[in-house]
């Protein structure tokens, strides 16, 4: 396991695992790579432990064998799984451009070689599924508002689960505009304060809350939500001028 500040029961599980899907997969195994928070060493409270398998095939008795492990790792540690031929890595990191370049930019190997080392989704590619990815986030949400926004704790993980894509499209956006932060997180804060000043800052200081300790102050559920949709669509027109 590479060195990373992850929990101890988190380490546990996740060398449980990689130990069984090695010896599932056997020689048809490429890679285990660890991407997103996790592989940052930056787990919350609601953090999922987000892995790529990369194989060159997935024979259906092996992948029989993955079964159990895939099943115990999602019950301890929240462990999912993207599941990649090595054949369809390239087609992959075009298609879902926005993920693949998180990826790239913050994962680490922990069995196999590394197939994400120089992998690099075209500009073209990034800048169209950059768009769909916040358009897709506005509509999601939106819906999600209205169905569970009378019951104010129901929109907790709403809240919660906009870290996601609205940090990891911000992150891709600096990246088309030349630029970097340490973070997705830091990404996020930089483009909304380059946009709208201290317009979000209360809308993104209850995603952390709500992503970090599954909980947000009374009667704020409702307009940190509609706050961070109002932050897409900002986010979205800046990438309308990107080209």
């Amino acid at each position: 396991m590479p060195e990373v500040d992850l929990p101890a029961d988190v380490a546990r599980g996740l060398t449980t695992f990689v130990d069984a899907a090695t010896a599932a997969l056997g020689p048809d195994l490429v890679a285990i790579v660890l991407f997103g928070s996790a592989a940052e060493g930056r787990m919350r409270a609601t953090s999922d432990v987000n892995l790529v398998i990369v194989a060159t095939r997935f024979e259906p008795s092996r992948l029989d064998a993955l079964r159990e492990p895939l099943r115990l790792g999602r019950a301890l540690i929240r462990l999912s799984a993207m599941l990649l031929l090595e054949s369809e890595v390239e087609a992959a990191a075009e298609a879902f451009a926005v993920k693949f370049a998180d990826i790239g930019a913050r994962h680490r190997l922990l069995a196999g070689r590394d197939p994400f080392a120089t992998l690099q989704p075209t500009r073209a590619a990034m800048l169209v599924r950059l768009k769909q990815v916040l358009l897709n986030f506005i509509l999601r949400t939106r819906e999600r508002y209205a169905l569970v926004s009378l019951r104010e704790e129901q929109l907790v993980p709403v809240v919660a689960d906009a870290a996601g894509p609205l940090r990891s499209a911000a992150a891709l956006m600096l990246t088309l505009e030349g630029r970097t932060a340490p973070s997705p997180k830091q990404a996020l804060e930089t483009l909304a304060g380059e946009i709208g000043g201290a317009r979000w800052v209360d809308a993104l200081s209850r995603l952390s809350q709500a992503r970090e300790q599954v909980v947000l102050p009374p009667g704020t559920g409702a307009a940190t939500t509609l706050g961070l949709i109002d932050l897409a669509q900002a986010l979205r027109e800046r990438a309308e001028q990107l080209s």
